[in-house]
């Protein structure tokens, strides 16, 4: 007998130094901030196994309403390793992706902002145009556009 109690999944949580400047460059790609807070106490350093922790967060929302990314700041404790910069043949979480309707619109408004180009720009087939950028911090996000019926 097959077993599913997943119903979605909630969200992707990302590290960073500057909430501010995290929550900019995603407002940018076209989310919209849906909270804020700080998180504290050993409630839930007992969910991070990191004991009593002090985390100012930001949850953003993409337009479908469908996903969210979790932006975390740790005040307490203090932050031990940085991924920002690893390859993207690195084990571990490598990048999100995002569809959006003008790949070559998107990418240029975000290099303007700062952020890098990876590789190039490709087309698989007739079905997507996709590539890699490092943004705000070097967080490593994809973006496709689909091609044909959108």
């Amino acid at each position: 007998m097959e077993k599913n109690n997943l119903l979605r999944m909630d969200n992707v949580s990302i590290v960073v130094e500057s909430l501010d400047d995290a929550i900019s460059f995603f407002e940018e790609i076209g989310l919209s901030l849906e909270g804020r807070t700080t998180v504290e106490g050993q409630w839930a350093g007992c969910v991070t196994g990191l004991g009593s922790q002090r985390v100012e967060i930001a949850m953003l929302v993409t337009p479908d309403g469908h996903s969210r990314i979790e932006l975390s700041r740790f005040l307490t404790p203090s932050i031990v390793s940085d991924h920002r910069n690893t390859p993207v043949n690195a084990l571990g979480y490598l990048r999100v992706m995002f569809t959006v309707e003008d790949l070559d619109e998107m990418v240029s408004r975000l290099i303007r902002l700062g952020a890098q180009l990876v590789g190039e720009v490709v087309q698989y087939e007739d079905s997507y145009r996709l590539c890699y950028i490092r943004g705000v911090e070097g967080l490593l996000i994809g973006l496709a556009e689909q091609l044909g019926n959108k």
